[in-house]
């Protein structure tokens, strides 16, 4: 699949992906398609009349396509952006976004939400940011805005392939008002070589225990990888969150949680983080309706969680617990106005 491919897909799967690029017509001729194909040499291309037409097929086996993922190029007409999910953290903000410019993500998180919203386990790229940046100039237009841009992927896990991370911090440079969050479990050290800060980006990195990690996040990197480029950020004086969400439920559970943050505030400078975002798992009824039928042997997707105003979580008070307990941790190295829980 060429060097790029070799170097980097190897690295996230150790198997080949990519091995076909489905291509709207529409799109065959753009330029950030014709950019991504460059950089995968090997890949059959196929083209297409509209991605649905491959991402949207009855009967998909998620679990065998998330072996070997394909990818497709399409643009997204519509409209892009979305009001901020009731389960999502706004942080305080009035004026709370998201949009979604790639669909599905190269980690195989097994409670991944993902998993119950798509009908596939490939991966769509939108090449139409220019109207993705059109539509959000409108929306400055009337007020300012607080934009999570990526919530249904990880865009700097596919920075090497897309370089969509710099688009959008060259995008936020040029409009007043614009703040954005990319929120992310990734380790491209090569991402943060040289970076400068950009007043109006916040990266949000997830970390999650070891044993989470290797329990649950399949192919994510490692927790000391995960920390090393949250450290180079903040170097190079990034507005940098902590992301303790979705919080997980396992046999000893507090020690686990106590673990990696003692590890956390030992590796970063707690001094300089912007924040601190925690929250236990919940999901939509109907995601997690599918999610078991895809993964019956999951512990995380099975757990006799529950239904609250369409939403699962765990036990009242298992939830409460849980999070107070992390609270409790985090605020011996990080001021109380700093914590957010997803609540509140």
């Amino acid at each position: 699949m060429g060097n790029f491919a070799g170097k980097f897909f190897h690295n996230v799967y150790m198997q080949p992906h990519f091995s076909h690029i489905y291509v709207e017509q529409a799109v065959k001729d753009h330029p950030r398609t014709q950019e991504i194909l460059q950089k995968l040499p090997a890949a059959q291309v196929v083209e297409i009349t509209h991605y649905k037409d491959i991402f949207c097929r009855s009967r998909q086996n998620y679990s065998m396509q998330y072996q070997a993922q394909k990818l497709i190029l399409a643009a997204r007409p519509g409209t892009l952006l979305y009001p901020g999910a009731p389960v999502c953290q706004s942080f305080g903000q009035p004026y709370f976004y998201y949009t979604s410019c790639m669909m599905n993500c190269l980690y195989d998180c097994e409670y991944c939400y993902l998993k119950g919203m798509y009908p596939s386990a490939n991966l769509v790229l939108f090449v139409n940011l220019e109207d993705y940046f059109l539509q959000i100039k409108q929306l400055l237009n009337e007020h300012p805005a607080y934009i999570c841009v990526s919530y249904d992927t990880d865009l700097l896990a596919f920075e090497q392939l897309t370089g969509y991370v710099t688009a959008w911090e060259q995008f936020v440079q040029t409009q007043k008002g614009l703040q954005i969050e990319i929120r992310t479990k990734s380790a491209v050290r090569q991402f943060w070589e040289h970076r400068s800060a950009v007043p109006g980006v916040i990266y949000a990195f997830t970390l999650s225990p070891k044993e989470v990690i290797a329990r649950y996040e399949h192919h994510t990197p490692s927790l000391e990888e995960r920390l090393f480029c949250v450290q180079k950020a903040l170097q190079a004086g990034c507005q940098v969150r902590l992301c303790f969400d979705p919080m997980i439920y396992l046999p000893h559970w507090q020690r686990h949680y106590k673990n990696m943050i003692d590890q956390v505030f030992r590796t970063v400078d707690y001094a300089a983080i912007m924040d601190v975002s925690i929250g236990s798992f919940r999901i939509s009824k109907n995601y997690l309706k599918k999610m078991r039928r895809q993964e019956p042997d999951s512990a995380v997707v099975q757990f006799p969680y529950q239904l609250e105003d369409g939403f699962y979580q765990y036990p009242q008070e298992c939830m409460e617990q849980m999070e107070q307990y992390l609270v409790s941790q985090v605020r011996q190295y990080i001021a109380k106005e700093k914590i957010f829980l997803w609540k509140t």
